[in-house]
């Protein structure tokens, strides 16, 4: 009786590799970070990544302070995204130098709070996770940094949709605020708001700075 089961067992995941024309394959490989600190705006995000450099970005959306400016709270966020290749291959090529994250990730050190970052890594090699503050290993801390800063330029994307919608001319000192913080560093992989910045080029409504900002960056963003 039991030979007569596995037989139809097998003949079941024959007929679903020949249906579906391959085997099952195993879960793809996903990387994650969690970033929290009540401080910043948002106070909370989680970025996720897979190897092909698609991924997923959700966030909270800030609190609004008594004097905020219109258009500068970041709004919640919770959209699919593209980064490149090359950035997605430094992601993962991390994870598997740090064994999946399945070692400490913080230093211990007394330094000023920086925001919990965790970093989470599963697929078919195994699966593991650290969280830190600040980091002693130069490559998780370059790591957590980078990340944020790609974080960085999609919030500051969804400032901007915002402004699009409601304060055009405000439009204006967001841009220039992303392309200082592309310039130096605070803001990373600009090809998560390529979508954005073509159609501020396209749009003959915004100021002619804000088209040319969104140009040069989308040249940058290709090379």
């Amino acid at each position: 009786m039991k030979a007569g089961w596995l037989a139809v067992a097998l003949l079941a995941v024959v007929s679903q590799v020949a249906a579906n024309g391959q085997a099952p394959a195993a879960a793809d490989p996903t990387f994650q970070l969690d970033f929290s600190d009540p401080g910043l705006s948002p106070s909370q995000w989680t970025l996720t990544l897979r190897p092909d450099g698609t991924g997923h970005f959700r966030s909270v959306a800030g609190k609004s302070p008594d004097d905020a400016i219109p258009g500068i709270v970041a709004p919640a966020v919770d959209r699919d995204i593209q980064v490149s290749a090359a950035y997605a291959d430094r992601v993962f090529a991390a994870a598997a130098r740090h064994r999946w994250f399945n070692e400490a990730c913080e230093s211990h050190i007394k330094v000023a709070f920086q925001g919990w970052k965790t970093l989470t890594y599963t697929g078919p090699q195994g699966q593991g996770t650290c969280t830190f503050n600040y980091s002693k290993d130069r490559e998780i801390q370059d790591l957590g940094d980078s990340l944020e800063a790609v974080a960085e330029t999609i919030v500051e994307g969804a400032r901007m949709e915002s402004l699009l919608q409601h304060d055009r001319l405000g439009l204006d000192a967001e841009m220039e605020f992303l392309v200082e913080a592309v310039g130096d560093g605070r803001a990373q992989q600009v090809c998560v708001i390529r979508e954005l910045l073509e159609r501020l080029v396209q749009d003959d409504t915004v100021l002619d700075r804000v088209r040319k900002r969104a140009r040069m960056l989308l040249m940058q963003s290709a090379t």
